[in-house]
């Protein structure tokens, strides 16, 4: 129990940490298991796990983001060398006539 007069301190933990109890968990061990051989609440646990998994689903969301920003690009840019054809093509037919 706690005495009286001092306050209950908060243990921090660091990232490294923490991502590894999430691989422990992800790799099949028990909340239960882990929280009793790291001295870790299981709330704790699985509260980590939704933060790390939240993470890891906005980075995978921005890297297809990214990946069709990229290939939009590609695709104007190669709209508008065909434009700069048409236009000088236009340019010689049109001197034809």
């Amino acid at each position: 129990m706690l005495q009286p007069g001092k306050p209950k301190t908060r243990r921090k933990y660091d990232a490294d940490f923490k991502s590894e109890v999430v691989k422990m968990l992800a790799s099949g061990q028990t909340a239960t298991y882990i929280s009793k051989a790291l001295g870790v609440s299981e709330n704790l646990i699985y509260r980590w796990k939704s933060q790390n998994l939240g993470v890891k689903k906005v980075s995978n969301e921005q890297s297809e983001l990214v990946l069709e920003n990229q290939q939009l690009k590609d695709r104007v840019r190669q709209l508008e060398t065909e434009r700069e054809i048409l236009k000088k093509a236009l340019s010689i037919f049109s001197r034809q006539t």
